[in-house]
C-alpha cells in the first residue's frame, strides 16, 4: 500500500505528487483461524485429553469397564517387582539401541555410496528405500517365513551342508532376528535424511580437504560429519523414539516369545489392557515407557547438541 504526499517545489510554486510506501500491520484474529479449529479439536482430544486420561487411570485398577478405585503407585511398585517386566525393559532397550546404532551405521553408509558419482544411483536408492512404504506387519511376516525351519534361509543353509536353526524358536537368535527385520526395514528412510544432510555439503570444502593430503576417512571425520550434525540429530532421534516403542515386529514375528525373550514394553502395554483386562496396570506401563522416551529423547538432543559455542 502506497499513500500520496504533495510536495512543494523551491522557486516554482508547483506542487509535485510522491508516493511512499505505506506499511499495513496484519494481527491474526480468532475469526480467521476457524479453518483449524477442527484440527485443533481433534488433536486436543486424541493426544492431550486421552494422555491426561491415561495418566489418571495409571493409578487406579479400572478394568476398562465400570468402576474403579485408586491404587496410588501400587501399579508402579507392581511393575519394578515383576521380573517379567523387568526383562521386557531390558529387551526394549537392547532393540532401541541396538537399532539406533545399525540403522545410523547402514543408513549413513548407503547415503554416502549413493550420494554421487554413480550414474545408477537413483535407481539404487529407489531399491533401498522401497522396504520402508512397505507395511511392518507385511515385512515381518515375510520375514517370518524367510526365518522358518523349513524357510529359504534355512534351505540356504542346508545346501551349503550347514546344520538348520529354529531362528525363532531359539531364545538368544529371536530377539537378533526382530533387530534384523527393524533395522532392514528403515536403512532406506534414515538414507534419505542423510542425503537431504550430504546435499548441503559444498563439494569445493572436500576437494580442498583433499588437495590438502586428508584421506577419505579425515575428510568425513573433519570436514562431512561437521557439516551434517542435523541430519544425525534428526535421524538418531527418530530411530531412539521408533525402537523405544517397538510393536509391530515383534507381535507379528515372535509374540513376544519363546518364553519372553522378544517382550517389549509396548507389547506388554497391550496385553495387560486390551488381553488381559487390565487397563490401569496397563496405562501405568504406558506411562513409565512414555518417561522412558522422554529421558532418552533428552539426552540424545544434549549428547547431540551444537557445541560451536563457547560458555562464558
Amino acid at each position: 500500500m502506497t499513500e500520496t504526499e504533495a510536495v512543494t517545489t523551491a522557486g516554482s510554486g508547483r506542487r509535485i505528487s510522491r508516493r511512499t510506501p505505506r506499511t499495513r500491520s496484519y494481527h491474526v484474529r480468532l475469526g480467521s483461524l476457524w479453518w483449524a479449529l477442527p484440527a485443533l479439536v481433534l488433536m486436543l482430544l486424541v493426544i492431550y485429553v486421552s494422555t491426561v486420561a491415561g495418566g489418571f487411570f495409571a493409578f487406579t485398577n479400572w478394568t476398562g469397564i465400570g468402576s474403579f478405585d485408586f491404587v496410588g503407585i501400587q501399579n508402579f511398585v507392581k511393575i519394578f517387582q515383576t521380573p517379567e517386566l523387568i526383562g521386557s525393559l531390558w529387551n526394549t532397550l537392547f532393540l532401541a539401541f541396538g537399532f539406533v546404532v545399525f540403522t545410523n551405521i547402514f543408513g549413513l553408509l548407503f547415503a554416502l555410496a549413493l550420494n554421487r558419482g554413480l550414474k545408477s544411483r537413483y535407481l539404487l536408492r529407489t531399491l533401498v528405500f522401497l522396504p520402508v512404504v512397505v507395511s511392518p506387519i507385511a515385512v515381518a511376516y515375510i520375514w517370518k517365513f524367510i526365518f522358518d525351519y523349513n524357510g529359504p534361509l534355512n534351505q540356504f543353509l542346508a545346501g551349503l551342508g550347514m546344520p538348520k536353526v529354529n531362528w525363532l524358536a531359539s531364545p538368544t537368535l529371536a530377539i537378533w532376528c526382530v533387530l534384523v527385520v527393524m533395522v532392514w526395514q528403515n536403512i532406506g528412510f534414515v538414507m534419505v535424511i542423510y542425503l537431504a544432510g550430504l546435499a548441503t555439503v559444498p563439494v569445493e570444502l572436500e576437494e580442498a580437504g583433499a588437495l590438502d593430503g586428508a584421506g577419505a576417512f579425515r575428510r568425513f571425520r573433519y570436514v562431512v560429519l561437521p557439516m551434517i550434525r542435523p541430519s544425525v540429530v534428526i535421524a538418531t532421534t527418530l530411530t531412539l523414539v521408533q525402537g523405544l516403542r517397538v510393536f509391530d515386529q515383534v507381535m507379528a514375528l515372535t509374540g513376544g516369545g519363546p518364553a519372553g525373550a522378544t517382550q517389549t514394553l509396548a507389547l506388554e502395554v497391550y496385553e495387560q489392557a486390551f488381553t488381559y483386562q487390565q487397563f490401569g496396570f496397563g496405562a501405568a506401563l504406558a506411562l513409565v515407557l512414555s518417561l522412558l522416551i522422554l529421558f532418552f529423547s533428552v539426552v540424545q538432543q544434549w549428547a547431540t547438541r551444537e557445541r560451536s559455542a563457547v560458555e562464558v
